[in-house]
């Protein structure tokens, strides 16, 4: 938790949690994961568009705009709360195409794209990772867009790609000549195959996508052309850090589900959370839980501010919350006993949520790896 929230920002903070509670509780969420083929329903991702989830990191310019002039620290908030409850929706990914189109995009592009994202009309998605190069980032990238003069011609796959049975748009992280370029990509150009994927996290949809002989014009091309590769890190940034959010969240929300249970629940007489051993549990996952929202914070703050070091902060937060994180979740099952084990039991989900984000955008090993390289080691 950010303790230095501007008054706007917990009133937005706030707004989203009264809307997320009353619309998208726990149970809710596990019936639309079962019969919504988007793991929710379109009018429900609208709304939320309309308390401005998808504009808070797109200029003011292009009909977006932040709560506190600091957007991604905005955007960190609802990512949190929809943590706590496990929310679906593209969330980190429409954030990060309407971004990077705002920023980068033509006239052309902005009309075309931004008005239908921020509004929650469309969705679209970022295709990064790839099946065959477990490096993060742009090092990973090798799905090859072959310029002939005149146009472009994508071959290979990426996954997984999230929401991409539901997107508008991609786009697609390409090599150029050995550059990184991106191409802004409508789902329905020919040679695009996408094939859902089982997914650990039951509330979210992911995909393959693969491009066959893809062929796009220089108008799907966003920025320059073997010049991309410092929005890549910037977006990685940005979905990290995000990333990190929304597991700070779903811990937190367990670990204090776990607490109460604890006093609620008597063994010989007495309340499981007064057993001194489960005292000093309960410390270490205390311990664990506030350094997670501090390096989180610490990391949010870092990409909003553009800093240098926001690439090493941002994998400094992923590999502590994305180790500790399932950590603190199987104890809270080992607290709970026989039932935190059951399906009936939301623990699962929160647990599914965690491991399935720790996966996505680089290991807490990968990006200890990265620390590691930046510091020449």
């Amino acid at each position: 938790m950010d303790l230095e929230r501007s008054d706007d920002q917990e009133l937005f903070r706030e707004t989203t949690r009264r809307f997320l509670e009353s619309t998208a509780p726990v149970a809710t969420v596990r019936q639309w994961s079962e019969k919504e083929p988007s793991g929710y329903p379109a009018d429900w991702w609208r709304r939320g568009a309309e308390l401005g989830w998808v504009s808070l990191l797109v200029a003011e310019e292009d009909g977006g705009g932040s709560v506190s002039g600091t957007g991604l620290a905005d955007l960190a908030l609802v990512a949190e709360e929809m943590g706590r409850l496990v929310s679906p929706g593209p969330l980190l990914m429409a954030n990060v195409v309407a971004s990077a189109v705002s920023d980068l995009g033509t006239a052309d592009q902005r009309a075309e794209v931004l008005p239908g994202l921020l509004s929650g009309e469309s969705v679209a998605t970022w295709c990064l990772a790839e099946p065959t190069t477990p490096a993060v980032g742009g090092d990973g990238v090798a799905l090859e867009a072959v310029d002939d003069g005149a146009r472009f011609v994508l071959t290979g796959v990426k996954l997984p790609v999230e929401a991409a049975a539901d997107a508008g748009h991609l786009l697609v992280t390409a090599r150029v000549d050995g550059g990184l370029t991106q191409f802004l990509v409508p789902a329905a150009t020919p040679g695009v195959t996408v094939s859902p994927l089982q997914s650990l996290d039951l509330s979210r949809r992911f995909a393959e996508v693969r491009f066959d002989g893809v062929t796009v014009g220089p108008e799907s091309v966003l920025g320059e052309v073997g010049a991309a590769a410092d929005q890549v890190e910037r977006q990685l940034q940005t979905v990290v850090a995000l990333q990190c959010a929304t597991m700070v969240g779903a811990v937190d929300e367990m670990f204090t589900r776990t607490v109460e249970y604890a006093f609620d629940r008597f063994s010989f007489g007495r309340a499981l959370a007064s057993y001194q051993a489960l005292k000093h549990r309960f410390a270490d996952m205390k311990l664990w839980l506030e350094a997670s929202h501090a390096t989180t914070v610490g990391a949010v703050r870092s990409v909003d501010a553009g800093e240098e070091r926001a690439a090493e902060l941002v994998s400094v937060a992923k590999s502590y919350v994305g180790t500790k994180g399932p950590v603190i979740l199987q104890d809270c099952v080992q607290l709970h006993g026989g039932i935190g084990v059951t399906w009936d039991h939301d623990l699962h989900l929160y647990l599914r949520r965690v491991v399935q984000e720790r996966a996505l955008f680089g290991t807490p090993e990968e990006h200890r790896e990265r620390i590691a390289a930046r510091m020449g080691v």
